[in-house]
C-alpha cells in the first residue's frame, strides 16, 4: 500500500493511492495515519480493504507529511561509503546518530524556509524506515518485522549552524520546514529491498545528487537494531538513513547552497517523488 494524508496543514486526512495513481480516503477507518494505524494489526486490516470502493478524492489536494505525530525523527550520518569520500571523513565504525526537531516536518511539496541569517542551506535525500512495531533491543535478525514501510526524507540542513556554531549536529538540522516527508508511505510488503533503490535530486533541473542503498554502510536492519540500543522504537517514529554524494557542501570547486527562489526536485525507486520551493522564511 501507498499511505498518504492529504488536506490543508493541520487538517490532512488518511488517504491511499490507487493502482491509477488516485487519492482514495481513508477518513472512514482512521482517524489519521500515525503511530497507531501503523502498527501490524491496522496495517493488515487496511490491507484487506476493497480499494476500489473507498471515496475519491476530487482535485489535486495538497499532500501532508505521510506520518502524523511523529514521536521521534532520528537521522544516521554519513552512512554511504561514496558520500564520506566527498566529505573527506573516514567511514564510520558504528553509525552517527543525531535527532532532528519533529517541528521540521512539512508536507513533501511545501515550501522549505531558509532562515533570516542562513547562509549555506543545503539538501539531503535520504530513505526513511517507518517503525510500525514497537520495541527495542531488537535483533537485527528480527529488525524488519519493526519496520512499517519506507518514505522520502529531504534532511534539509544549514551548514554553518551545523558546523560552525559549536555544540553538536541539531542546531543546522532542525528549522522549520527543514525535513518534507512523503509523498507516500510505501509498506514493507511493496518495497522487499530496501538495499536495491536508486535516489537522486535536482535544483533548478540541475542533477546534483545521483546514488544507490546499496552503497550504504550500514543497511536498513543494522540500523534499525542500533538505533534500538540507545532508544525505544515506537511505532510512527522514523530514521532518516543518511544521503549519497551530491550535497551542495561537497561540491567542487567550490560549495553550492540553496537560495530563495530555487526549486528541489528529489525522487527514491518506488517511493514517488517531492518537490519544494525554496523561501525566505519572514521574522515574527
Amino acid at each position: 500500500m501507498k499511505l498518504l494524508r492529504h488536506g490543508i496543514a493541520g487538517q490532512e486526512r488518511p488517504g491511499l493511492l490507487d493502482a491509477q495513481g488516485r487519492i482514495r480516503d481513508l477518513s472512514a477507518y482512521l482517524p489519521d495515519l500515525d503511530g497507531s494505524a501503523l502498527l501490524p494489526a491496522s496495517l493488515d486490516r487496511l490491507a484487506t480493504l476493497d480499494i476500489d470502493a473507498l471515496p475519491l478524492v476530487q482535485g489535486n489536494p495538497r499532500l501532508g507529511p505521510c506520518v502524523a505525530q511523529v514521536g521521534k525523527l532520528v537521522c544516521i550520518g554519513l552512512n554511504y561509503s561514496d558520500h564520506a569520500a566527498e566529505a573527506n571523513m573516514p567511514l564510520p565504525k558504528e553509525p552517527i546518530v543525531f535527532l532532528k526537531a519533529t517541528s521540521a516536518i512539512c508536507g513533501p511539496n511545501d515550501d522549505v524556509e531558509i532562515p533570516p541569517d542562513a547562509e549555506k542551506v543545503d539538501w539531503e535525500v535520504e530513505l526513511g524506515i517507518v517503525i510500525g512495531k514497537p520495541g527495542r533491543y531488537i535483533a537485527k535478525d528480527h529488525a524488519l518485522q519493526h519496520v512499517a514501510g519506507y518514505c522520502i526524507v529531504n534532511d534539509v540542513s544549514e551548514r554553518s549552524y551545523q558546523l560552525e556554531r559549536g555544540g553538536q549536529w541539531d542546531k543546522g538540522k532542525g528549522c522549520d520546514t527543514f525535513a518534507p516527508l512523503g509523498p507516500w508511505l510505501v509498506t514493507r510488503d511493496e518495497l522487499p529491498d530496501a538495499q536495491a533503490l536508486a535516489l537522486w535530486l535536482d535544483v533548478d533541473d540541475k542533477r546534483y545528487q545521483t546514488g544507490h542503498t546499496r552503497t550504504m554502510i550500514f543497511d536498513v536492519p543494522t540500523l534499525v537494531a542500533y538505533v534500538s540500543r540507545f532508544m525505544s522504537l515506537q511505532p510512527g517514529d522514523i530514521i532518516a538513513t543518511g544521503t549519497p554524494p551530491g550535497v551542495g557542501m561537497g561540491q567542487k570547486p567550490e560549495p553550492v547552497y540553496l537560495r530563495a527562489g530555487q526549486t528541489m526536485r528529489l525522487g527514491i525507486d518506488g517511493l514517488g517523488e517531492q518537490r519544494q520551493r525554496a523561501v525566505q522564511a519572514s521574522i515574527d
